[in-house]
């Protein structure tokens, strides 16, 4: 089937659905919009499938479109990748996908710093909870959230977090022994390791009933916090821009049991580790990290 297919019509299919534009697709190829559209219909008649929806104003994939896509979209993307570094010219990117709230509160207000550093990269940063899938070839790094179990990769443990309440120093000025938070409205993460049941616990009490306020990411959590309409039991390194500004504190500091683990991990194909771009971008992160110790 490959051999029957020119490889300028997969470039302008390719081009067309990244842009969602004929008229985008053409000027980046240096063709006019009627030779794009010759190119991907005869690219249709051969594979004996529609690939766009055609409207006056703009081009849709179809299912099948879509799918194709995404097999020609990491292609050209794997293929622009080597001629790059082959080439030594014009920046080299690293495709970074993270937990949402390590993506939120620590890694981008960093990434200009990365940057400056290494001129000759760029990133792509995408952020969900869901691992990112290294055998699609659509991430090289993965910033996990808990343990991850794969194969053929690299597991970086990243800095140890230190978990303790957080609240707004209006509302800690209330807050003078654990004891005190049992009366106080809890903000919960729900997807958190740590969980304010085992933090009483770390404090020799029982934990009270909670209700409330429950969030699925933690950047959430600490945003309410900051409003000042609870207290939320977070990670300290996440939440180290509002401590540093003062909007939130750590009313018992000193006064508590605290829990530390390692909450994130980096992740990448193990033998993707000799890369210049995976390689500066492990380096740097876990460099950043340590220095916070």
């Amino acid at each position: 089937m490959l051999s029957k297919i020119p490889i300028s019509s997969i470039k302008a299919f390719e081009a067309a659905a990244r842009t969602g534009s004929f008229r985008d697709a053409a000027n980046e190829l240096h063709l006019t919009p009627s030779a794009v559209s010759h190119a991907i219909r005869k690219l249709e008649a051969t594979l004996r499938t529609v690939l766009f929806e055609r409207t006056a104003r703009a081009v849709h994939l179809t299912p099948a479109g879509e799918n194709l896509m995404r097999h020609a979209g990491a292609a050209f993307d794997q293929l622009r990748r080597g001629l790059e570094e082959v080439a030594a010219r014009g920046p080299q990117l690293v495709r970074v996908h993270s937990a949402p709230s390590f993506a939120a509160q620590w890694l981008t207000p960093r990434l200009a710093q990365f940057l400056a550093a290494h001129p000759k990269l760029e990133v792509r940063l995408s952020a969900n909870t869901d691992y990112a899938r290294f055998k699609n070839d659509d991430f090289d790094i993965d910033i996990v959230y808990g343990q991850p179990h794969a194969e053929g990769v690299e597991i970086i443990p990243l800095a140890e977090e230190t978990v303790t309440p957080l609240c707004t120093p209006a509302l800690a000025a209330t807050i003078k022994r654990p004891a005190d938070l049992l009366d106080r409205t809890l903000i919960r993460s729900d997807v958190k390791q740590i969980q304010w049941h085992q933090w009483f616990a770390a404090n020799g009490l029982e934990s009270p009933a909670l209700h409330g306020m429950r969030f699925d990411r933690s950047f959430l959590a600490l945003a309410t916090a900051a409003e000042g309409l609870g207290v939320a039991l977070e990670s300290t390194l996440l939440a180290e821009r509002e401590l540093a500004s003062g909007r939130l504190i750590a009313p018992l500091a000193g006064r508590s049991t605290d829990i530390r683990y390692v909450g994130h991990r980096l992740v990448f194909p193990r033998n993707d580790h000799q890369r210049t771009a995976v390689r500066a971008f492990a380096d740097w992160i876990t460099s950043e990290l340590q220095q916070q110790r």
